[in-house]
Parts: C-alpha cells; sequence; structure tokens
C-alpha cells in the first residue's frame, strides 16, 4: 500500500513554543502563530505526522474557536489570554499525535488529519471534543475554555480543498450559533448540490425575482369558509429547479439574509392580500417567523412599519422552539407584533419541547398542532389523547386551534367532534401560487366537504378513543 509520508518537524514546534514562552510577546508569539498556521498544510515546520493511505483516503477539518475570551482576559491579563489558544493545540498534539494541528488566529486552532469513513469521522469529533472538554492548566490554576467546534471530512473525489474549507468554516460559525460541536459528513451531500454556491445565489435570488409565495387555504370548520391562509415561501432555481424551504431557510438563517427575504415576503403577501380584497375576499394570512428574527430589534420596528402602513389583516407564525431559544426578547417582541395589531399563531406545537410557563405568557389567539399528531390521528391510539388534551388546553387558554396535515374525510370528522376549530392540509388544498389561490377562493368549495365529512362520520369512531 502506497503512502505519502508529510516530514516530521519536532524541532520547529519546540523553537516557536520557546519563543512564546520566554521571549517578546507580542512579537515572538505572532511569528510562532505564522509557522504554525502554513504548516497545517505541510509547508513550513508546524506539522506532526500525518499519513494519507488507502486506508483512510478522506482529509477531515475542524476549526476550534475560543468563545470566552473575555472572561479569560479578565481572569489572566491580555499577554497570558492571548496565549491560550497554544495550551489548546499543545493537549490536541498531545492526544492525537498523528494530526496536523495549527494556532491559525489569536483565538483559533485547526486541526487536520485523515479519516476512513463517516464512523471514523464522528469518533475523530468526539475524541476532539472530549480532549478539550476538561479544565486547563493555566499557570497553575484550572480555567474551563469554552471553544465552537467545527468538523467536515469527505472523500477526495466528491469535494475539493475550497469546498472542504468552506464547510469547516461554516461548520464552525453554527457551533457558534448552536453552542456545540457540528460536524459535516460531506459523502451524505449530494454532489449536485453545492451548499455554498447555493448561499451565493441565495443573496441574489430576491432581486432576481426567484423568489415566490404560495398560499394553503385554513378552513374554519363549524363556519364552513375559509378563515386564513398560510404563505409559504418557494425559491425556483434558474438551474436547480424549485428548492424547498427545509433546503435554504436554513441557509438564509446562517447568511443572515433571513431578515430581508421575510420582509419581502410580508410586503409580497400585503400586495397579494390587496388583489383578493380587490375580488371581494379579504382574508387573514399568516407569514413563518424565524425564531432568529424575534430577537432582532431592528427586523421587529421595520416588520411593525409595514405592517402599519398597510391596512390589511396579517398574522405570524412561529414555533414554540424559537420563544425557548430567548424567551425574554421573544416575548417582549410578540406583544409588539401584538400591539400593532398583528395576530400571532404558534405553529407546529408538540414537535419541539412544549413549555406551558411559556405558552401562558404569549399573546397568541392560535395553536396549530404538528402534523406529526393528525396523519395517524385515525389509526393511532395515543395521537387521539394528545390531540384532544391539546384542544382543550387551547381552549382554555382562549386560543383557536387549526390541526395541520390533514388529508382524510375520516381525520376531519373526528376532528371536528374533537372542537378543533380549523383544518389545514391536502384534504382541503395543496399550496397554491397566487393566481390559483384566487381562483380556489371563488369556487367556495369547502362548506360541502365539511358536511360530506361529517355525513361520512360514524359515532362510534370517537367511542373508541374516549
Amino acid at each position: 500500500m502506497a503512502h505519502l509520508r508529510v516530514p516530521s518537524v519536532q524541532e520547529g514546534i519546540a523553537q516557536g513554543m520557546a519563543r512564546v514562552r520566554t521571549s517578546d510577546h507580542s512579537s515572538d508569539l505572532s511569528v510562532a502563530r505564522r509557522g504554525r498556521a502554513a504548516g497545517a498544510r505541510g509547508r513550513d515546520p508546524r506539522v506532526t505526522p500525518t499519513e494519507i493511505s488507502l486506508a483512510k483516503p478522506w482529509i477531515a477539518q475542524a476549526l476550534l474557536q475560543l468563545t470566552n475570551q473575555a472572561a479569560l482576559r479578565r481572569l489572566l491579563g491580555v499577554a497570558r489570554s492571548n496565549d491560550v489558544a497554544l495550551d489548546v493545540a499543545d493537549r490536541i498534539v498531545a492526544l492525537m499525535p498523528d494530526a496536523a494541528v495549527s494556532v491559525v488566529g489569536r483565538w483559533t486552532i485547526e486541526v487536520e488529519t485523515c479519516v476512513g469513513d463517516a464512523a471514523d469521522l464522528d469518533r475523530f469529533a468526539k475524541v476532539l471534543a472530549g480532549a478539550v472538554a476538561e479544565p486547563f492548566d493555566l499557570d497553575g490554576e484550572n480555567h474551563p475554555v469554552d471553544l465552537a467546534i467545527g468538523v467536515a471530512a469527505g472523500p477526495p473525489g466528491l469535494i475539493n480543498d475550497v469546498r472542504l474549507a468552506e464547510e469547516v468554516e461554516d461548520a464552525l460559525n453554527q457551533s457558534r450559533h448552536e453552542h456545540g460541536p457540528v460536524v459535516r459528513d460531506l459523502s451524505m451531500l449530494d454532489p449536485m448540490v453545492d451548499v455554498m454556491a447555493l448561499k451565493r445565489d441565495l443573496t441574489h435570488a430576491i432581486d432576481r425575482g426567484e423568489m415566490f409565495l404560495q398560499y394553503q387555504p385554513k378552513v374554519h370548520v363549524r363556519r364552513q369558509e375559509v378563515a386564513s391562509a398560510e404563505a409559504l415561501v418557494r425559491w425556483r432555481h434558474p438551474v436547480r429547479g424549485l428548492i424547498l424551504p427545509s433546503d435554504f431557510i436554513p441557509l438564509a438563517e446562517s447568511t443572515r439574509d433571513i431578515d430581508r427575504l421575510t420582509l419581502w415576503t410580508i410586503e409580497q403577501v400585503i400586495a397579494d392580500q390587496q388583489r383578493l380584497r380587490a375580488e371581494g375576499q379579504d382574508i387573514p394570512i399568516f407569514v413563518n417567523i424565524s425564531g432568529q428574527l424575534l430577537s432582532n430589534a431592528k427586523f421587529v420596528k421595520r416588520a411593525c412599519e409595514i405592517v402599519s402602513a398597510s391596512d390589511v389583516s396579517l398574522g405570524f407564525e412561529i414555533t414554540e422552539t424559537s420563544v425557548i431559544r430567548d424567551p425574554v426578547s421573544a416575548i417582549a417582541n410578540l406583544n409588539v407584533f401584538a400591539d400593532h395589531g398583528i395576530a400571532i399563531a404558534i405553529d407546529d406545537y408538540g414537535a419541539g419541547l412544549s413549555s406551558l410557563a411559556y405558552l401562558k405568557q404569549l399573546p397568541a389567539r392560535e395553536l396549530k398542532i404538528d402534523k406529526m399528531f393528525v396523519l395517524q390521528l385515525t389509526s393511532s391510539n395515543r395521537d387521539p389523547l394528545i390531540v384532544r388534551s391539546t384542544i382543550d388546553l387551547a381552549h382554555a387558554l382562549e386560543m383557536e386551534v387549526t390541526a395541520e396535515g390533514v388529508e382524510t374525510p375520516a381525520a376531519l370528522a373526528l376532528l371536528s367532534v374533537m372542537g378543533c376549530d380549523m383544518i389545514q392540509g391536502y384534504l382541503i388544498s395543496r399550496p397554491l401560487e397566487i393566481d390559483a389561490f384566487c381562483h380556489y377562493m371563488r369556487d367556495h368549495k369547502d362548506a360541502a366537504l365539511v358536511d360530506s365529512a361529517r355525513a361520512t362520520f360514524r359515532a362510534g369512531a370517537f367511542r373508541r378513543v374516549a
């Protein structure tokens, strides 16, 4: 088996560390860092032995970045805190002698090694995270060093150096926000879908007119009419075709394009509502709001300005997990929205970590039961109990209830008997672009659908879950 061996340069490491510890701190530390940074790719004396073989063909990179540097600076002083990254690198070198370890910035460490497959990548990430989890002995005292960790690896035929560097940097950025290690197995990616290229395209998608909206109606069961609709943003990419929100919304959140995308959505919804009103159809339309935006004061102010300048009925759908992320800011800003006449709906209820403590504080008028509890409503023993108790809870809190994912007349009938207020799903309509949605609203087929479901419902179906 052929091996490519990168030369060992332990002497260079020792010399660099000696300069850092004993010489003029600011100048020699920068020299040592430059040596380490270049050495990570085998061009300078800061690399430990690394073997690339057929047994371990994947190149894995990791970036570790200190996140509590301010606290360390107060405890240790500026000069010593600037040296902590070297302490982290030393520990990794001791634990992973075959890895190339370098300090590539004042607070950032890069680790490069070779792994055999996805399982090997996970082991590498766990060992790396474990290596830096314990406190560090800094001048005789133990101090915790908090680190964001991003790791990425993949087969050489699927990725190149640029792609790997972009992915590991993006993983590090995600780790800073999620407060935990992020590992990217690039072998799982569709080779036709370059995530980083999509991010670049997304920045210009709005200006190019590639974004569009679809609307899915919500039918009020007792009134037998369309009560409101949910606006769903879609991306029609000129090369890749239709890209679903589950693929591009996380990208928009990571690139900070989510605020611009959401403001565009609000403005487009208002324009479409005015068209509906001109045709005699005046209903509230709800826009999904990312959890990131609930603590963004600039977005909150601008969104309220846009809505206040219009005369349409608008609502925002937020998930329960987005509130739990930053409850103080989220609840305060949701009250600001409510004060501006924006209806609040809690989306995907039950899919996350539901908190009754937060639920009772939210100015919400509507609670939407996640479709995972509705899709098997007539074939499960537990889901009907969960749904019915959720409906009772929401009504006790003076909220209306919408069931998502209603696809069968039997589910509709059972929800009606349980007292569910509104239904949404493919049984009523798939999401429609504005032209088709206007046509749907003119048809008025919903009353017949609700009546038909009720007529075919057998009372025994509900007694089985009572």
